[in-house]
């Protein structure tokens, strides 16, 4: 057990809702990119949408405490609960913050999850060495790297050969009505499963913080404060936006038609809401990033720009190290007071 002031406690805290919050600005992108592209909600109409179903994963956590594997897998998951410190807790958040403001510049949409997973090991690593690591959380989180792209890939294409054969005898005014509905539906869903499985990052690294100075008060567990407070802070990040990565998701990929963003949701909301029943913490950036390149390949290879999809891709690769470098920086500054 470490031994911590309140206050710098609580600046811990804050700085970590801080965190929370520049993760919902990040990827607001992720559920609303769809429906603003196809013009479905104005730009401000769709930012209060995910925030409100963003929130709204609250309440489903409520009803199934079992969704919170992910907070878990984060706060003992990654690093030994027990070797962490204050010191590293400070390093992995500055780190993932330092990476997702450089990434938010540059309109690139890099992964707020996996930035903090880069933060959470080099600050853990500078720590405690190798040794330190929890490798079968690490392995998980680092397969769905690359799983959770091609899964939603897939599944985004299912979806549009399934739904496209459903409505093959349809009128086109028929289905373009129909995809309309389905697709705010499954934007709600995707905005709910993003709100679920990212604020449970955040989460985490509270958790353990407490954990690691005392203030839980027993076993490892999740307090209720703390599950409200990051699902506000998420939310209240979303409603601030993200245009730049809302422009490279929604229509520099990829045009979309009602139709493939229903597609592109569904399917990624079905990757996300897996991954957190199984405790992952997935990307949901990298998830509909590869759901909307999914749903504009199964209407042609050459509707897709690849080369904007490259560019997306590269940032996924270099998320982890990038950000657990800078983290392992920040730790060991604070070995100099």
């Amino acid at each position: 057990m470490h031994e911590l002031a309140l206050p710098l406690l609580v600046g811990l805290v804050i700085l970590a809702l801080a965190f929370d919050f520049l993760n919902g600005l990040h990827d607001a992108a992720n559920s609303i990119a769809t429906v603003v592209a196809t013009r479905l909600l104005r730009p401000v109409q769709a930012v209060l949408f995910a925030a409100f179903f963003n929130f709204a994963a609250y309440f489903l956590s409520v009803i199934f405490p079992e969704l919170h594997k992910v907070a878990e897998t984060i706060g003992k998951g990654i690093i030994d609960k027990d070797l962490v410190t204050p010191a590293v807790v400070f390093g992995a958040l500055v780190g993932a913050m330092f990476w997702n403001i450089v990434t938010w510049l540059k309109g690139i949409p890099s992964s707020s999850s996996h930035a903090l997973v880069g933060g959470i090991v080099g600050a853990g690593v500078a720590h405690a060495g190798f040794e330190g690591i929890e490798w079968t959380g690490l392995n998980k989180t680092v397969i769905a790297i690359f799983l959770s792209p091609l899964l939603g890939m897939m599944l985004a294409m299912v979806v549009m050969l399934l739904s496209s054969w459903a409505l093959r005898r349809a009128t086109a005014n028929f289905a373009e009505k129909t995809f309309r509905r389905l697709h705010l539906l499954s934007s709600a869903a995707y905005s709910i499963s993003h709100g679920l499985n990212d604020a449970q990052k955040t989460m985490g690294i509270i958790t353990v913080l407490l954990y690691s100075t005392g203030y839980l008060g027993g076993e490892f567990h999740i307090p209720h404060w703390v599950a409200f407070s990051c699902y506000v802070a998420i939310a209240l990040g979303t409603l601030s936006g993200g245009w730049k990565i809302i422009e490279t998701m929604g229509g520099r990929i990829t045009k979309l038609s009602h139709h493939q963003g229903f597609a592109a949701s569904t399917g990624g909301s079905i990757m996300v809401f897996t991954a957190s029943l199984l405790g992952i913490p997935v990307s949901t950036t990298h998830t509909i990033t590869g759901s909307i390149i999914g749903a504009g390949v199964a209407r042609r290879a050459s509707a897709v720009r690849w080369g904007v999809a490259s560019n997306v891709v590269a940032a996924w690769f270099i998320t982890i190290p990038a950000s657990a470098v800078v983290a392992a920086a920040f730790y060991g500054l604070t070995r100099l007071f």
